[in-house]
């Protein structure tokens, strides 16, 4: 299974931003993917995960109610909708699978990573 991103890019306070992780391989329709940030200079932390099915979402307590994840049909891209962006949300965004509950970005279960993809939140 291949994970990449896309989407990333310079926004101001307030903004939006679509991110999308494009999944390709063999079944790709049965792992549950989510979302992590790595902040310049700090670890990866969890920022969403949905389901195999996507009727199951999980979302770090930073972003409820700002950011909505979401599968499409084919369960092959994964999007992460960002609202209201502050610049703490600066950073590398990733996509990986296969994520659980706690979105913890040191679970073993994670052993597919995209590349990432930029997102930088400044005037």
């Amino acid at each position: 299974v291949q994970l990449v991103e896309s989407g990333g890019g310079l926004v101001q306070p307030g903004g939006s931003l679509r991110l999308s992780c494009a999944a390709s391989g063999e079944s790709v329709e049965y792992y549950a993917i989510g979302w992590f940030r790595q902040a310049p200079g700090q670890g990866r932390e969890g920022v969403s995960c949905i389901s195999a099915t996507a009727d199951v979402t999980h979302y770090t307590d930073a972003v409820k109610g700002r950011f909505t994840i979401s599968r499409d049909v084919a369960k092959t891209t994964v999007y992460l909708q960002m609202t209201n962006l502050k610049p703490e949300y600066t950073g590398t965004y990733y996509c990986a699978a296969d994520c659980t509950r706690d979105i913890d970005p040191d679970n073993d279960a994670l052993d597919i990573w995209g590349q990432g993809t930029q997102v930088t939140v400044s005037l």
